[in-house]
């Protein structure tokens, strides 16, 4: 268990809301200073009453009603005010934390849940939110209640009050321990329920493979446990908060009787008025709800924690590839790349790429060949820095890649994956992605060198056409298409082809091919492929095994050396 709470963590976000928590808090002391005043008037009624005294009881309502319409006003201020400023934190807080996951590396989300960071996201951010807000708003005016109240009934009857107070320690004490209880329990079931979040988000993302096996009963099962574990966790919280009211409750009650008895004594000793038992009886009951509520709110405070917990753990978490402090900015480039003397491992025991070094002139297309788990796609994504190397260096344009900014280095590097991820929204805005600034001449442009525009300008709502979650509403050599044209527009002076034809049908692949050929010209290009017609235009193809390369040469010169390649080519491209 830590020794310090996660809401420490929360000041720096809460600071630049002073202001407005100043301003709510001043409305806060005048909402509290109006309490006594309640007990004083309950008490002067009682007795103009007794008296019959209309005139004064005329008053006293006149009076009762401004207290009421005045402390309406400032209660209005305190809530409006402090849930102003708890919502600005809760949305910094998300921002930051969102930007945070943006410049994670790689490597963290490769093993990250995707459905446990959408629920840090939104719950438990929402989970602070809500925290900040009732400290503020709630728990902070019911202790100032409190401590008015009870300065009140002091100032009333001091031997009454401190009475009284005698349960006050136990109750505390009852109250912290709970506290702690729910604490561990509140972890659990976020836990639990950000497990819960993780599966949906794999299942959903996958049902087409789930119907596909007829998995649904299994999925049904996982899902039925993970579901059930949730609800045990919850289960222990709510118990445990269930039998704290009890016990609180009972302490109250208690309190209650002896206030009634103790009253009665003081009454019959001639240290308590009627007037003043009843203006005193007053002040208990404001007291009941500033208590309950700050029972609550500290069960509250103690599950906010875990949320807490868990965000500033995702805070704490550092990139492993980061910028110098002196990183320069890579201008406009030729392309030339360099690999010199790079080892990469993921795995310190297991290297992937072993002191490889190439030179890929500017304009160059160079093909990468080998059987899976090569190194081909890790090779290419050390360019980008998506991993930092483990030894050796990288130079673009004789410039090592880890002296740039990471922006200006992956601006000049363009990449057409296998699987193309297109995002919910438009058709432009997936051609555009990352461009906020564009022009719809340059993006039919584009995807007209990709061989998309055809099939665009046929869609409903052409290139404002919404192409839902993921494109599923494409296909996927449509799909591929689209980033192809994305890559055009992006411009870059370097391309990766990571498989961008593999996974197509072959009138999709020709389409496709034709576009690939028109945006690798004059640019350095990486290309991973099994296709035969991409490997043979290239000016040159490297033969990788266990992160070396074993050959190089272009097509008719590996095919004559009857080496790896051409062993290669026979069984891949030949059927042999």
């Amino acid at each position: 268990m830590k020794n310090r709470s996660s809401y420490w963590q929360l000041i720096p976000f809460i600071r630049p809301q002073s202001a407005t928590i100043a301003l709510a808090f001043v409305c806060t002391l005048f909402f509290t200073t109006l309490w006594p005043i309640q007990a004083w008037l309950a008490g002067e009624m009682t007795e103009s009453i007794g008296k019959g005294d209309t005139n004064n009881i005329a008053r006293l309502a006149g009076f009762t009603a401004i207290v009421f319409i005045v402390k309406g006003i400032v209660q209005y201020g305190q809530d409006s005010l402090m849930a102003k400023a708890a919502l600005k934190i809760t949305l910094d807080l998300r921002k930051i934390v969102y930007s945070h996951l943006q410049k994670l590396s790689l490597n963290y989300f490769e093993v990250a849940k995707t459905g446990d960071l959408t629920y840090r996201l939104t719950e438990d951010i929402d989970r602070i939110g809500e925290v900040i807000n009732q400290f503020f708003h709630d728990f902070v005016p019911c202790i100032l209640q409190l401590i008015v109240v009870l300065g009140y009934m002091l100032w009333l009857n001091w031997q009454l009050t401190t009475a009284t107070l005698v349960l006050a320690p136990l109750m505390a004490i009852i109250i912290g321990a709970f506290g702690e209880k729910l604490l561990l329990y509140s972890r659990r079931s976020q836990n639990r329920i950000s497990n819960l979040s993780a599966l949906l988000t794999e299942v959903l993302g996958g049902i087409r493979l789930v119907q596909a096996f007829a998995a649904e009963n299994y999925e049904l099962e996982r899902f039925s446990s993970e579901a059930e574990a949730n609800r045990q966790a919850k289960y222990q919280a709510e118990k445990a908060k269930a039998f704290q009211f009890v016990v609180v409750g009972f302490l109250q009650v208690m309190s209650v009787v002896s206030i009634f008895f103790l009253g009665g004594w003081q009454i019959s000793q001639g240290n308590l008025s009627g007037k003043e038992f009843v203006s005193y009886l007053t002040g208990v009951a404001l007291l009941i709800d500033p208590i309950s509520h700050t029972t609550h709110n500290y069960n509250n405070f103690k599950e906010g924690q875990a949320s807490a917990d868990k965000i500033f753990e995702l805070l704490a978490i550092k990139p492993t590839v980061i910028e110098r402090d002196n990183a320069i900015t890579l201008q406009a480039i030729s392309g030339k790349v360099e690999y010199n003397s790079v080892s990469f491992s993921y795995r310190q025991d297991i290297p992937v790429i072993d002191n490889l070094s190439l030179i890929a002139q500017s304009g160059e297309t160079i093909a990468l060949v080998g059987s899976s788990g090569a190194g081909k796609s890790t090779l290419v994504n050390l360019l980008p820095r998506f991993y930092n190397v483990d030894r050796g260096s990288i130079l673009i344009d004789d410039v090592d890649i880890q002296d740039v900014t990471l922006y200006s280095l992956r601006r000049q590097i363009g990449i057409v994956p296998q699987e193309t991820t297109l995002f919910s929204g438009t058709i432009a805005q997936n051609i555009a992605f990352g461009q906020t600034n564009f022009e719809l001449k340059d993006l039919e442009t584009a995807a007209k060198i990709a061989n998309a525009h055809q099939f665009i300008s046929e869609l409903s709502q052409g290139y404002y056409t919404y192409v839902g979650e993921r494109g599923v509403n494409l296909s996927g050599g449509q799909r591929q298409r689209i980033a192809i044209a994305r890559a055009i527009l992006f411009d870059p002076r370097i391309l990766i082809l990571d498989e961008a034809t593999s996974a197509l049908d072959s009138e999709s692949e020709a389409l496709v091919q034709e576009a690939l050929a028109r945006i690798m010209q004059e640019r350095t290009v990486f290309v991973i492929a099994h296709r035969l017609a991409t490997v043979r235009r290239a000016d040159r193809i490297l033969v990788l095994e266990k992160g070396r390369i074993i050959e190089s040469g272009n097509h008719q010169e590996l095919c004559s050396k009857n080496g790896a390649y051409a062993s290669f080519y026979a069984r891949q491209f030949q059927g042999v």
